[in-house]
Parts: C-alpha cells; structure tokens; sequence
C-alpha cells in the first residue's frame, strides 16, 4: 500500500464537508462488516445478542441500529389502576400506543366533575345547616343555636373531607389510574441504554411512601415507577459492562427474557418492599449485551445459555487491513465525527492524513488500522476545539467568528499536531515524567559502559480501555554472588516487579548454565527493577535479565547507549513482544542511541517522524545477537559468542514440499 500522503492526495475531497455520511446508524459502523451483517439479521429476527471486543470499537453504535432497523408500528401504551379487591396488587392494562393518554384524561375529568360535585353538594349542606341556625337566632334570639349550627357544619365537613378526599371509600372511587408508559404510534422503537443501572433502575421499583396509614398513604398503583425492561418493550435494551450487573439482577433479567413480562415490586430498603407486587406488565425487548472478553466470566451461565440458544455471540475486530477501501472509511468517519459534534469545522486533506497515520501507529502492526475509534474521534474533537480557537482569535468581532466558523475555518496537520500533546493519555503523562525524573536524576545510564546495568524498556498499560501504550525506560541492575555453602542459590529481586523478575531469572536460568557453562543455583542472583511503579509491565524484561547477569557472571561490560526490549524463550530464540513503537520513542525521548527489538517485530515499528533520525533500531533474532550488540568487545566476549554460536544456530526456514 502505498504511503498515506500521496494516497491522500489522489482523493477527490478537498474538505470532509464534501465527504457524504449515511444517514442510517448501521451504515456509519466502520470495519465491522461482519458485526453489521448479523445486527442486520439479529433485528430482522428479533434475536438476542451479545457484543465482546476492545472499548470503542462501535459496540454500543451497533446495538443503536437494531432499534433503527425494528418495524415501527408496534408500540404499547402501560396504565397501572386501583386494585379495590388488593390495593397492594395494582392492576395493570396494555393499550395500543397513543391511547393511554387518552383515557387517562378522560378519568381526570370525570374525577374532577365528581369532585365537583361534591363539594358543591357538601357545601350547600354547610350553607344550609348555618342558615336555618341564623333564621333561628332570628326568630328566638338564642345566639347558642347559631353556636351549635357552625360546630355542625364543622363535624359534618369533617366527615365529608375523610370520607371523599382523604382515602375514604368514596374517594376510593375516584382515583386516578397512572400512566406507566407512553407512546407515539409513528416513533421508532426505543432503544434504552441500562448500563450501570442499579436493580430498581433497571426491573422497575415502588416508590417510598413516609405516609403509611391514617388515610395520607400514597394510592399503591401511584408508586409504581417502571424500569428500563418495560421501557424497552418492542425496543432494544443494551448493557454494557453486562458482568457489573449483579447475579440477582441477571436471574430477573432472564426471567423477563424468558416470560416476556415482569411485576414490579420493591426493590431496595427505601421502596415499599415485598408488600406492593403489580400485574405482570409486558417487556418483550431484544436484548443486546456488551463488554471486554473478561465480562463472559462474571455473566451469568443461564443468561449467556440464553443468549447463545436464541441470538448471536459477536468478538468486535480491533484492527482492519490497511487498504484503499477502509481508508476511505476511515475518511468517512472523520466526516461523521464532525457532523455529530456540530460545533467543530471540517478538516483539509493534510488533517484527514495525520488522522489516519495516527490510525496506523494505534493499531502496532505493520498493515493495519485501528478500531479503538472512539479514542481517534477525540483526536478529532480536540484538533476542531484548537482550530475554532486559533480562527476566533483572528477574528477582530468574536461574536460574527462564532456564526461562520464551520464555514471559514478548517482543521490542519498542525492543528492535529497540537492535539496530540494536549490529548495525551493519563498513562503518557505518567511516562513523560518518568523520563524527565530520570534524566534529571540521573536514575539510569545513556552513555558510557557498565557491568550488570541494562537498560530495559517497558510500558505502562494501567487502563486496558486505552488502545494506545506509553513507553519508559526500565533500568536493570544485576549483581552475581557466590551462594552459601549450605543452600542453593537464591533469586533476590527488589522492586515493584519482584514476581515478574523470579519468573524471567527461572526462564533463563538454564540459558546462562548453558551459555556460560555455570551453574545459577550456585549462586546469589540479586537483581533491582530502578524506580518502577505500579501499572509497569515487563513481561519482555526475560531478556533484559538475561543480559544483565551474565554481564556480572562474565564481568563484560555493557552499551549503555543501548536500550533492549524482547522476551526470550527457554532455547534461547528472542520473542515478539507488545508496545514496540511506545518503546522506542521512550527511548529516543529518553535520549538512548539504540534500541534492540525483536525482529518479528521489525514491520510493526510506526514511529513518530520527530524520532526518526534520533534512534537506530536493531533487530535481533537470538540471545547471541543480543550480547553481540551490547557487550562491549573483550576475549571474554568473543569465547562466550563462539560459545552461543555453536549452542543456538540460527532458525532455518525449510522449502515446503512440492504441492504443498
């Protein structure tokens, strides 16, 4: 494929404003044909599904779509009415969508009329008791008689008051049914997003009532408040993080599955408890659940069993092949990131260019592009804040720039540029100081030469949500003593990465017997991780190890100039590792001269063009080519790389046989 800059130049845009967005959610999923394809035959079918991939690889867009591509026309309106037989069982009634406004109404009004009523008939009673009681007094001159009419007009609105207004058996009869849920017939089916919903939230809940009894309790059916499964009725209900919902909630999750219908009770100490338990009100939804591939683990069995009988399992792509097709999608992307914002300008060829440079070096592999586009839209977003910035303040009238800022301005390279310093992740920024703590306290060597001192590179990798790797300099010393003559050897490892160095010494413990024709368990090994933190990965530190104490075995001195960064198998063979490009720019920042890595990991090396010309990568194959470029040359040297030569020969690759 040809490089990113002439490829981008022989493209017909100009701006990503020229660039057509599909209008329908489904079509603007980028890179995941085969994810679209089943969300297509998963809405047609009204099946089940769960998505598992890497954050921000469009789970949650294509779960979106299934309720865009979900007939309309089928919605349901949910009323909750007075149970007289049961006031803790509120009856419940489907009604198709529009109605239930309707005939809520009209209960309104007719509880109004006969509210109404009422009180005109109870205060023409009043009115009547006093005026006899006045015509009395008038007649007789007993004031007691117009004293006795008030009291009995007082008790009897009293009795009137209870028994109609307060919960009485003829208020009863006016209450007021409540509308649980309410539709348009012409919308589309809802789609309800329950991630991170507690139990109530997500099954639906009775609202606390302070007032118990003595006639000033809340009506039961007033105090049913519905849940995001029967607001998802005909819709899509999606879960993301589906293994952070609790097992009870999971077992009543499959139940609504299962019957398509689920009572409301109380579900927490502040709601009205077991006492108040509707009719079972309709949640036949589709279900789509989502998350990282360590969610399956904390799903429930049955729930999963239920989703794989009837639906789809889908595992999202991270990455895609870096071609002319998924180019010009990640084009379109741009240009869809832009339209959703709405407040950032378009971009310019030199913008969408860096954009998908920035895709290719996210992706660590040679050929590919990123998926994680959730992390890349940032990009894009802050790239469009910085260049509304830098056009406002052109600007002599800032309020006329605001109103023709998406026509005037555009996104640039440089503009893209200055967002990658601002936009650099948590685990970046950690690193940077890192660095910059080391150079300034001199933690680790970059020039000169040393026995035992190598200088690892590692990466931190605190948050698997982040696609991106953040390099550091890991300096490790090594140090060989002869053991006690009454036990073996020991394996001393200080630092936050202890395990990680007893594990990596035991692998190359018989390497270094070989190699060196010494025995390791007749010796103290202490080996010291410098400055290492917690969220330091050094799972390719095995080499590293290896290099560090068969210079202290040998007393041959290391490069420190040099920067290494491999793991390394028990026959001695130099492994892939991940974060490669991280590294090395950690190295060239931290101001290194060389760097050894894998050499199956030659093609995934993407490194930022300010590096290029700082720092020499070297690829190696085996332990020998390691030493071979860092020890510094000696007798010592040259017998112990004779010594490997003959030990580990280099792979060959064998012709395949003829039709093969």
């Amino acid at each position: 494929m040809e490089t990113v800059e002439s490829w981008i130049n022989k493209q017909e845009f100009k701006t990503t404003n020229d660039v057509k967005v599909p209008k329908v959610i489904v079509e603007q999923v980028i890179g995941q044909e085969t994810a679209v394809e089943v969300i297509k035959k998963a809405s047609e079918q009204k099946r089940h599904v769960m998505l598992i991939g890497e954050p921000g690889t469009g789970k949650s867009m294509l779960a979106r779509s299934m309720a865009e591509l979900l007939p309309k026309g089928e919605l349901e309106d949910v009323i909750a009415y007075p149970n007289p037989e049961d006031p803790n069982m509120p009856k419940i009634r489907v009604v198709p969508a529009g109605k239930g406004k309707n005939i809520v109404n009209t209960h309104k009004i007719e509880a109004i009329k006969r509210k109404s009523q009422k009180t005109s008939m109870m205060m023409l009673i009043v009115f009547m008791i006093v005026g006899f009681a006045v015509i009395y007094f008038i007649e007789t001159g007993n004031i007691m008689v117009v004293f006795y009419g008030i009291i009995a007009a007082a008790i009897l609105f009293w009795v009137f008051w209870m028994t109609m207004f307060r919960g009485g058996p003829m208020m009863k009869k006016d209450m007021v049914p409540k509308l649980l849920i309410s539709c348009k017939s012409d919308v589309p089916p809802p789609f309800i997003d329950a991630t991170g919903a507690h139990a109530g939230a997500l099954l639906g809940d009775i609202r606390h009532d302070p007032f118990q009894s003595g006639g000033l309790e809340t009506p039961a059916h007033e105090r049913v408040e519905i849940g995001a499964i029967q607001k998802a009725n005909k819709g899509v209900l999606f879960i993301d993080e589906i293994n952070t919902l609790r097992i009870e909630s999971q077992q009543n999750l499959l139940t609504a599955l299962q019957e398509k219908k689920f009572s409301i009770s109380g579900q927490s100490e502040r709601s009205a408890g077991a006492m108040v338990k509707t009719e079972p009100i309709p949640c036949d939804f589709i279900l789509v659940v989502a998350g990282n591939l360590d969610a399956v683990k904390g799903m429930h069995p049955a729930l999963r069993s239920r989703i794989r009988g009837y639906g789809y399992e889908i595992y999202m792509k991270s990455t895609m092949p870096d071609n002319d097709e998924n180019r010009k999608r990640l084009v379109r992307f741009v240009a869809q990131e832009i339209k959703n914002d709405a407040k950032i300008p378009h971009f310019d060829k030199s913008a969408v260019c860096e954009i998908i440079r920035e895709a290719q070096r996210r992706s660590g592999r040679k050929g590919q592009l990123s998926l994680r586009l959730r992390e890349l839209g940032g990009l894009v977003r802050i790239a469009g804040d910085i260049a509304v910035e830098i056009f406002v303040k052109s600007m002599p009238n800032k309020e006329d720039a605001m109103k023709i800022v998406k026509e005037k301005a555009f996104v640039t390279a440089e503009n893209i540029l200055s967002a990658k310093k601002i936009a650099k992740s948590l685990e970046q920024q950690v690193a940077d100081r890192f660095i910059e703590k080391g150079k300034e306290y001199k933690s680790f060597k970059t020039t000169g030469y040393e026995v035992g001192a190598v200088n690892g590179l590692a990466v931190l990798m605190a948050d698997p949500s982040m696609a991106e790797y953040s390099g550091v300099v890991l300096p490790i010393v090594a140090e060989v003593t002869p053991a006690g003559s009454r036990s073996e050897g020991k394996i001393i490892a200080t630092g936050k990465l202890g395990e990680i160095a007893k594990e990596a010494v035991q692998n190359v413990s018989a390497l270094i017997k070989k190699y060196t024709g010494k025995d390791i368990s007749n010796y103290d090994v202490h080996i010291q991780f410098i400055g290492t933190h917690e969220g330091v990965e050094g799972d390719s530190a095995s080499v590293s190890i290896a290099a560090a104490i068969i210079s202290a075995m040998e007393n041959v001195e290391i490069d420190q100039t040099i920067g290494m960064t491999r793991s390394l198998s028990i026959r001695g063979e130099v492994l892939p590792v991940g974060g490669v490009t991280a590294k090395i720019e950690a190295a060239a920042e931290s101001g290194l001269k060389k760097v050894l890595i894998p050499k199956a990991n030659l093609s995934d090396v993407l490194i930022e063009e300010k590096y290029r010309n700082k720092i020499e990568v070297i690829p190696v194959e085996t332990l020998k080519d390691v030493l071979s470029n860092t020890l510094i040359s000696s007798v010592k040297k040259e017998g112990l790389l004779e010594k490997l030569a003959k030990l580990v020969p280099k792979r060959t690759e064998l012709p395949l046989p003829s039709g093969a």
